[in-house]
């Protein structure tokens, strides 16, 4: 009998270990009030929903993300709301905050006061929009297309050439 139970504790011993590395990739939510202190680890992505009471930051959110401060590094795919948004990689979605700053490519709609994106690929909406490349449509008190829009400088639209 005692074989049977060690048997089994090193099964499950073995179990966790192996994917343990899998895991800790992606977890499903994340709680956090300033980053680094959290459920989890800057480094690793969230799959459904993160909440930051203040500040949270995750390699990439799939899914809700609330909070004041939202800050992805590599991916962010869904709902992003907050005060301020912001991702150092890609963002497809819908993004709704006073400013939403996004290095990398956007797919989607930001709504706010004020949208920065490297490649805007859907669309911006806010009284100040500005894209290094336009790739979609920009509606706003002035738009700014650094490439690609139909004009450099626009009042209320902009779109790609």
């Amino acid at each position: 009998m005692t074989s049977v139970r060690g048997g089994w504790w090193f099964a499950l011993l073995f179990a966790s270990l192996t994917t343990s590395s899998a895991m800790a990739a992606e977890k499903p939510f994340n709680l956090a009030l300033v980053s680094p202190i959290a459920l989890v680890k800057p480094e690793d992505d969230v799959s459904a929903v993160r909440l930051n009471l203040i500040y949270g930051e995750n390699a990439s959110v799939k899914g809700l993300d609330l909070g004041l401060i939202n800050r992805t590094t590599k991916l962010s795919n869904g709902l992003q709301w907050g005060f301020v948004n912001v991702n150092d990689g890609d963002f497809k979605g819908l993004q709704l905050a006073a400013i939403n700053y996004n290095k990398g490519t956007t797919d989607g709609l930001q709504w706010s006061a004020f949208n920065y994106a490297g490649t805007a690929g859907g669309l911006q909406l806010a009284f100040l929009n500005y894209a290094q490349s336009l790739q979609g449509i920009q509606i706003g008190l002035l738009n700014i297309a650094k490439t690609g829009g139909r004009f450099p400088v626009m009042v209320i639209a902009n779109w790609k050439k």
